[in-house]
């Protein structure tokens, strides 16, 4: 399938009742945007013995991605339609997480609780997550991938594709980061775009979407329930005792069949 929330596409495999097939290979070919398919991520829905489903996430680089937000939005839509549900449970690497489709569509995923200890992120050494030692002042929070978070004057102003890969490969960031750029906008608003590890400019980012609420609210800035614009949409954030939660739209393109020839040439 391809889908999308709020701009963030993806490739989604439904591996159930098989092995997963995904490989690093795969994830390239189909993710180049002029010979394969093309996407931000990709997300492979495999059989669990403790939830409703399972997910594995990869970028179009060929690495792993351990969390993704809307494309976990975007598949729990999927598997409710299919189960005839509202809810549904799912695993990833974060562990087991929670789902909910809201009566006016939109699709809500509980993503865990930010990981804000500097070996949980993780960073090469121990600092203080909130003020990042690099210019800008940034801070870090994990949502099972890591982030780099700077508050900004003008999130419109800043020149993502120019500054987000060296702050990505950062020898801070040992597994590399996604990074991204917040400017408030009013009472719990905020205005913010991203660069993603191993995927470039992207239209959104659900993980990163709450990494950003995280460090907003820990730094003054804003409340837990905090409306993000982002460049593909609008995006909610929730930062609950159980864990922050992930709200938006969901979209589903079309189902595909991958040819024989292009599965031979990986």
């Amino acid at each position: 399938m391809k889908m999308h929330g709020a701009g963030n596409d993806f490739v989604i495999i439904d591996s159930r009742g098989r092995a997963a097939v995904v490989t690093a290979a795969m994830a390239r070919a189909l993710g180049d945007r002029n010979r394969g398919v093309g996407f931000d991520q990709l997300a492979e829905i495999r059989d669990s013995d403790v939830a409703d489903f399972a997910l594995d996430f990869w970028n179009s680089d060929g690495s792993r991605a351990g969390a993704c937000g809307n494309a976990t939005r975007c598949v729990c839509d999927f598997i409710m339609q299919e189960l005839g549900r509202d809810a549904v449970s799912l695993v990833t690497e974060r562990g087991q997480l929670q789902a909910v489709r809201l009566a006016d569509g939109r699709v809500s995923v509980n993503m865990g609780h930010p990981q804000r200890d500097w070996a949980e992120v993780p960073l090469a050494r121990a600092v203080d997550t909130l003020h990042l030692p690099l210019a800008g002042d940034p801070a870090a929070v994990g949502m099972g991938n890591p982030h780099c978070i700077f508050f900004v004057p003008d999130a419109e102003a800043v020149d993502v594709a120019a500054l987000g890969p060296a702050l990505e490969h950062d020898p801070l960031y040992p597994q590399r980061t996604n990074v991204e750029f917040a400017s408030l906008v009013g009472s719990d608003h905020l205005r913010m775009r991203v660069w993603e590890r191993g995927a470039g400019v992207t239209l959104a980012c659900g993980s990163g979407t709450c990494a950003t609420v995280v460090a907003a609210h820990l730094r003054g800035l804003t409340g837990r329930s905090v409306t993000v614009d982002v460049d593909g949409g609008v995006l909610q954030v929730d930062w609950r005792d159980d864990g922050v939660w992930l709200t938006g739209p969901v979209a589903h393109v079309f189902d595909g069949v991958l040819t024989p020839a292009f599965l031979a040439a990986l």
